[in-house]
């Protein structure tokens, strides 16, 4: 008897007839994946492309980690699940402050309607802050798990649905700062979906080695031949794979190596006055050695100047693509306005590689032990999105938060 289809955020999502497993591969620049099967790195991908397809996908504005990855989970853009970054002015007591809390979640997930209407879920993120989001209102009575490879050895039954599986398997917490953080989620995948036997399963990984390397460069190849393996054991369990990502990644450094940052709170309390506006980035996030908080979107918020004004100066600075009020911004990019600046910028420039900065003091760049690399802008927004499954049709404008609606309802079965 097949079971009734579950409405999610206004979307129908068919029960799928095996598992289905989306891998969210965090910061997975589609030059990545091309570059390491033009070197023959992944042929496991290459069968199932043969099988499937490959396609490309659009992610949401800003394209960030957290906005990205709640838009997957709940199918929908960040106007109806809430979270547009990492970090925001909160607009009831006006501080600024992250948004890392599942409070500011405003819609369900796919996982915790499902699991309601009897489903089995596992999901096994790379960072526990994305963890505590996504598994907002799953409830772990043996029919879900939900863990991060970070603090994998703090897990519990009652907060996980799993007990240390590091001590468990044998298996070395990783550092995470590190490839091994996202080795980690797909090992936990391959391993549990035999075992649980889950309906629906997200692996959601770092992009730390998309942060120190390049697509040609051998941490990166290394990385995507390692994560080949894993698509043909997970392959190999006969089901539903959907690999996709949250953003891509570009260099943003000058030619000599240093970031290419336009410091925009600086520049508007030169011309402005200090205190008439307010630059947020919500890359901002405790993990700064990946970025030192500098990507290519920011929210401004006005304190007296004006927004026109504002906007103009901000469109003619050197590597600034695009500048929109709030309320085109959110038609545009699908964001929630009373989380969201009064003007919205986005930066690139010709070669892709301007970031934006608030103060040149206020940034720590210690930790950047490798030029650059970043995301934010429009120029990350495109990114693969392959299926080993034929499938019957796809939705016009394909987005990376398509990727549950499709396995659940265009898998054709052989």
């Amino acid at each position: 008897m097949s079971k009734a289809p579950i409405t999610v955020n206004g979307r129908i999502f068919n029960w799928p007839k095996r598992t289905l497993v989306v891998i969210c591969l965090d910061g997975s620049e589609p030059s990545y994946t091309d570059e390491a099967r033009k070197r023959g790195l992944m042929p496991n991908l290459e069968k199932l492309i043969a099988k499937g397809g490959e396609y490309r996908a659009d992610s949401v504005i800003p394209s960030f980690t957290n906005p990205n990855n709640l838009s997957i989970v709940t199918g929908r853009p960040p106007e109806v699940h809430g979270i547009c970054g990492n970090y925001l002015i909160d607009p009831d007591t006006g501080l600024e402050t992250m948004m890392n809390d599942p409070k500011w979640l405003r819609a369900p997930t796919i996982f915790a309607e499902f699991q309601k209407a009897g489903a089995r879920i596992l999901m096994v993120t790379a960072k526990d802050k994305l963890r505590l989001l996504l598994s907002k209102g799953l409830v772990f009575d043996g029919s879900a798990i939900a863990f991060s490879s970070e603090k994998a050895n703090l897990a519990t039954i009652a907060a996980n649905g799993i007990a240390d599986p590091c001590t468990a398997w044998g298996m070395a917490l990783p550092d995470v700062y590190s490839g091994a953080l996202s080795e980690f989620v797909f090992a936990a995948g391959a391993k549990l979906i035999p075992e649980m036997k889950p309906d629906l399963v997200y692996l959601s990984t770092t992009d730390f080695i998309q942060h120190k390397f390049g697509p040609t460069e051998q941490g990166a190849l290394e990385f995507y031949a390692m994560f080949d393996r894993y698509v043909g054991e997970l392959d190999a369990l006969g089901v539903s794979l959907i690999i996709t990502a949250d953003h891509g990644m570009n260099d943003k450094h000058t030619p000599d190596g240093k970031p290419d940052v336009l410091y925009l709170q600086d520049a508007l309390d030169t011309t402005f006055g200090a205190g008439k506006t307010k630059v947020i980035l919500p890359i901002t996030d405790p993990y700064v050695v990946h970025h030192g908080a500098l990507g290519s979107y920011a929210a401004i918020y006005l304190y007296g100047a004006e927004a026109s004004a504002v906007g103009q100066y901000v469109r003619g600075l050197s590597g600034i693509d695009l500048v929109l009020e709030k309320a085109d911004a959110c038609v545009r990019f699908g964001l929630p306005p009373d989380r969201t600046g009064d003007l919205v910028a986005i930066s690139g420039g010709p070669n892709k590689s301007k970031v934006i900065g608030t103060s040149a003091n206020a940034h720590d760049l210690s930790g950047l032990d490798v030029p650059l690399r970043s995301h934010g802008g429009l120029t990350e927004q495109r990114v693969p999105f392959f299926i080993n499954s034929p499938v019957s049709t796809l939705p016009e404008g394909l987005r990376n938060f398509d990727a549950f609606f499709v396995g659940c309802n265009s898998v054709e079965y052989s």
